[in-house]
């Protein structure tokens, strides 16, 4: 089985990468359609920025941004993952019918999300960050990040289960680019197959468009180069261990993971 590909459906205002483009619901859902078309298994919507700097978005708010969107694609249906660290947003994407949980907190900022995503059956995404958006890449250190990030993806994996999710319905992020160095982001991007193995559960990457990628193509900030990128570190992280690939680009995911697996069946 291909890993999936989850595609981005950013209903925010401030996103780095395509803020404000898709903040009407109905273009957030004929965007998502598209993705499906090019190739992505999921979409994760979020209403909430997570970018470096980004402020908390009220309750309400992100309910009005994303509650119609995720009916919207639901309705066509598209599995659906919603992308937030609040429970009350996620039981109501849940009831609108999203199936995933993509929670960047880890449990941490609402504990009871992970009921919320226990009583509905849903899965449930596990992701380590280094404090909040608002802080996390200000001088992020770690003792030694791939065992710091190692032990944590466990610690949360165990407290999800214990709040009754499923060892069948959860999955791990490592948290490229949230509250790490492009020294950090190569580290667990090498580390994968350690984290795969460790954490026993299918490891999410999400590299799209970050800046760690700008700065390893020499400060080229352009969108072209950012995905020409993305698409390189999608091939690693697909090669060694990484089962979801979150990307905004989905079409060139798609196509770089199934030559990916025609050159490894040739090799095999």
């Amino acid at each position: 089985m291909r890993p999936a590909v989850m595609g981005v459906v950013n209903v925010t205002p401030d996103s780095f990468s395509d803020g404000g483009r898709y903040l009407d619901a109905g273009a957030a859902v004929a965007h998502g359609l598209e993705l499906v078309a090019a190739g992505a298994d999921l979409l994760d919507v979020g209403g909430e920025s997570t970018r470096p700097g980004a402020e908390p978005v009220p309750e309400a708010e992100e309910r009005r941004r994303v509650l119609p969107v995720v009916e919207g694609l639901a309705a066509a249906g598209v599995p659906v993952s919603i992308d937030t660290t609040k429970a009350a947003v996620a039981a109501a994407a849940i009831e609108a019918g999203a199936t995933v949980v993509n929670d960047v907190s880890a449990g941490r900022r609402e504990p009871e999300i992970l009921a919320v995503a226990a009583d509905a059956g849903a899965g449930y995404v596990v992701m380590h960050m280094l404090g909040e958006p608002r802080t996390m890449q200000r001088d992020p250190r770690y003792d030694d990040v791939v065992a710091d990030v190692r032990d944590f993806l466990l610690e949360r994996l165990e407290v999800a289960r214990a709040a009754g999710i499923g060892p069948g319905a959860l999955a791990a992020d490592p948290g490229i680019g949230f509250g790490k160095t492009v020294a950090h982001n190569l580290s667990l991007l090498a580390a994968l197959p350690e984290l795969a193995s460790h954490t026993g559960v299918p490891v999410v990457v999400g590299t799209s468009r970050k800046s760690f990628l700008s700065r390893l193509l020499g400060g080229d900030n352009s969108l072209d180069a950012r995905d020409d990128a993305t698409l390189a570190t999608v091939v690693w992280a697909v090669d060694h261990g990484a089962r979801v690939v979150r990307v905004h680009n989905a079409g060139a995911a798609v196509r770089a993971i199934r030559l990916l697996d025609v050159m490894q069946g040739c090799a095999a």
